[in-house]
């Protein structure tokens, strides 16, 4: 029960949050309602990147914030910062879970491109922060090696 009221209270946040967003006019809502749908719903890596805009060029300006070793897959702290100016969005992926998409994170203008959360992860595998900035897609990878899995395991 503890897992499906964590789960709804993220899922509220998330919902406020982009409210909020389209609220604002930072987002609109045709945006919000579109952004992400095709990615999330990807059971493959490479889907998954496609979803989100294609195949990435790799940047020393993207950075991904994880553990080497995570103690438990259920709650894996990840962050990414980019340091690329103009950079709107920011895409977590996790290669070797079911959805390899695991978060999306749009940067307001004139904001720091630095974002956080905890993944879920079933095994050992490399993490990928996407950025989008300019229009055009950077990434960094780090593999993180999980000792209890969190995805059914």
């Amino acid at each position: 029960m503890k897992a499906i009221q964590s789960n709804r209270r993220a899922v509220l946040k998330a919902g406020g949050a982009l409210a909020t967003l389209v609220s604002l006019g930072v987002v609109t809502a045709e945006q919000a309602q579109a952004s992400g749908r095709d990615g999330f719903a990807a059971k493959t890596l490479a889907d998954a990147l496609k979803a989100v805009g294609g195949q990435p060029a790799t940047s020393d300006q993207v950075q991904i914030v994880s553990p080497d070793i995570a103690e438990n897959g259920a709650v894996v702290p990840v962050g990414a910062v980019s340091k690329l100016p103009n950079t709107t969005e920011i895409y977590l992926l996790v290669e070797k879970n079911p959805t390899p998409l695991s978060a999306m994170f749009m940067i307001p203008a004139g904001t720091e491109a630095d974002v956080q959360t905890r993944l879920k992860m079933g095994q050992s595998t490399n993490v990928l922060a996407v950025v989008k900035a300019d229009g055009k897609l950077y990434s960094a990878v780090k593999e993180t090696k999980v000792t209890l899995g969190g995805c059914g395991g």
